[in-house]
């Protein structure tokens, strides 16, 4: 044995022992022996380990951009094509990976616990990454063995998306008769799969399965919902058995780690795994970089009010006559969420190194120079970042005990799956089934514990006269609770409401100080007022601007029909000739539908 495999050998033993800081990440893995891997306990808990990282994504700030939700106009004239790279997933050697942990461990002489406790993990990651693949492609070659490049056929043909739906239900089955039902927050194993997340994850699949996107022609009275709702109705009573709730205040759910509504989480823990969701979501002159995570207009003017209706509905108890109007009083009488996901003009902001009473300005000639945002000629200076700021910045998750030189540490665990996207899947499919009393309360729990009034007939606000008013309630109601987690376009797509945001333009407000008559304020003044966080967010008048403002720059979103299902990139045809490409793309034959 050289030198080199000790080492990685060495490397693996200590990812093991790094599991008990909570990291499920190891040092690579690109050479072992692997005679010594599968024969010791380990070593082969520690390659399954490294798994995790493969497989689940990590904090990202930006992955809302390509909806209403953030600016940034991601949707260009042919921004998806056959032979270039954007929104193509290909996973096929995380997948030979987790194949050949299967295969090992499936002929491996370690104890029986230790065995099938790593197969029950591998069995859930190889339905999870299959999970991704489909939904861009529909059906795909479904492969379950480590193929080896020398002696085995790699020219695979695709397979259905039913059989590929079958599969990914198969290896959830298998994953869940091997997994325990639920590891608690203060065990050494927190952050490896368990039932309930194998569970809620086998309905989030056959959810897909059901969907206006696989099923375009019968988009709601297909055979399917009845096994979503069967799945769904099971993983939600399941986490409930096992302790998982709603966390009592919103505003939890990050701050305060291993909460009781995680059914997944990533974990973090600095120095060895942190994220850059801090450094790119706080203001710029609060962090150490320009801020990419800017919510739109657009998503503030969803935001229910606080009797949990729309700002433009007359029978609101907090009806704002029309957006104009809204514009001048944005973050009154708001969802209780909106101050917990919005940071805007003129509102405390109690973040580590800044004054006591420091308040968060964006005001154009007023604010910090890296943080100004708008037109405003009297300030006599020009905003350098118009084009992605909006006036708003991305308060979730917000850990304001970081000060701007320890932005770079942020390291709350990312949680992939909670509770309420269990309880939507779960009110989805109830919906769907004949059912609206459960899909109904479902929605109200999330209303309740987000603090929106129950209103004098205990609806919270919500229209629950129709299957159709509750479906688009729900979807309404994923976009509030589930915001800048990246659901927002997938859910679009998944529902085959995605053309919604074709043509779309993206907005943010400006703030100009005003004096108690409504005129504007000096800016001598005004930056008094700033300087000494007096001013309030009553004190600005608000004004419109598109986003991006440069002539040139892109302004709308340009979507296809054809996007419903992404093309499999040209490279990988060449590459196996058995591959049929999609309908609408080219020559393609292939149909990813159910049928």
């Amino acid at each position: 044995m050289n030198m080199k495999t000790i080492n990685i050998l060495a490397s693996l033993a200590f990812g093991l022992l790094a599991v008990s800081c909570n990291t499920l990440d190891i040092s690579n893995r690109e050479s072992y022996d692997e005679s010594m891997v599968w024969t010791d306990a380990n070593l082969a808990t520690a390659y399954v380990n490294n798994l995790y990282s493969e497989c689940f994504p990590n904090w990202n700030s930006s992955a809302d951009c390509n909806s209403d939700q953030l600016q940034g106009i991601v949707w260009k004239a042919d921004y998806i094509t056959e032979s270039g790279g954007a929104y193509k997933l290909w996973a096929y050697s995380d997948i030979r990976d987790i194949n050949e942990a299967i295969a090992r461990l499936e002929k491996s002489d370690l104890s029986k616990d230790v065995v099938n406790g790593l197969l029950g993990q591998v069995y859930f990651m190889r339905a999870y990454m299959y999970y991704w693949m489909v939904n861009y492609y529909g059906g795909i070659p479904y492969i379950k063995v480590p193929q080896d490049n020398k002696t085995d056929d790699l020219f695979v043909s695709r397979n259905t998306s039913a059989e590929c739906f079958q599969f990914m239900v198969d290896d959830l089955d298998h994953a869940i008769s091997l997994l325990p039902e639920k590891i608690e927050a203060e065990s050494l194993d927190y952050g490896r799969i368990d039932q309930c997340f194998a569970k809620a994850w086998k309905a989030k699949t056959l959810l897909l399965k059901a969907s206006p996107l696989f099923n375009p022609n019968n988009m709601y009275g297909n055979q399917y919902w009845k096994e979503a709702y069967a799945a769904a109705k099971d993983a939600y009573e399941f986490c409930v058995a096992h302790g998982i709730a709603l966390t009592s205040e919103y505003s939890d759910i990050w701050l305060q780690e291993k909460g009781s509504e995680v059914v997944f989480a990533v974990i973090n823990s600095k120095p060895d795994k942190v994220s850059g969701w801090a450094s790119s979501t706080m203001p710029q002159s609060c962090s150490r970089g320009t801020n990419t995570s800017n919510p739109t207009w657009e998503f503030v003017k969803a935001f229910p009010m606080l009797d949990g209706k729309r700002f433009d509905d007359p029978t609101g108890k907090y009806y704002v006559a029309d957006e104009n109007a809204l514009m001048q009083c944005f973050w009154k009488n708001r969802d209780p969420r909106f101050d917990e996901v919005i940071t805007y003009n003129g509102r405390e902001y109690p973040v580590a190194g800044k004054p006591s009473g420091y308040r968060q300005y964006n005001a154009l000639g007023l604010s910090d120079g890296d943080d100004q945002y708008g037109t405003n000629s009297a300030a006599h200076v020009n905003a350098v970042n118009n084009d992605v700021y909006t006036g708003f910045y991305n308060y979730k998750a917000a850990d304001l005990s970081l000060d701007q030189a320890s932005v770079i540490n942020y390291d709350i665990d990312f949680i992939l799956m909670r509770l309420p996207e269990v309880m939507f899947i779960y009110a989805e499919a109830a919906n769907e089934t004949g059912h609206p009393d459960e899909a109904v309360e479902m929605l109200k729990e999330i209303r309740r514990r987000a603090g929106i009034e129950a209103g004098s007939d205990e609806a919270y606000g919500l229209d629950c006269s129709s299957r159709e008013a509750i479906r688009q309630a729900i979807n309404d109601e994923r976009n509030i609770e589930l915001c800048f987690e990246g659901h927002r376009f997938w859910d679009l797509r998944r529902t085959r409401n995605m053309m919604s945001l074709n043509g779309l333009t993206k907005h943010g407000l400006e703030a100009v100080a005003v004096n108690a008559d409504g005129t504007d304020m000096d800016l001598n003044e005004a930056k008094k007022g700033v300087l000494s966080y007096d001013l309030t967010t009553e004190d600005f008048r608000y004004v419109l601007h598109q986003v991006p403002q440069s002539p040139n720059a892109e302004k709308e979103f340009v979507l296809k029909d054809s996007y419903y299902f992404f093309p499999i990139q040209t490279v990988r045809l060449q590459e196996n000739k058995k591959l049929v490409q999609n309908i609408g793309w080219g020559a393609g034959s292939f149909d990813p539908t159910m049928r």
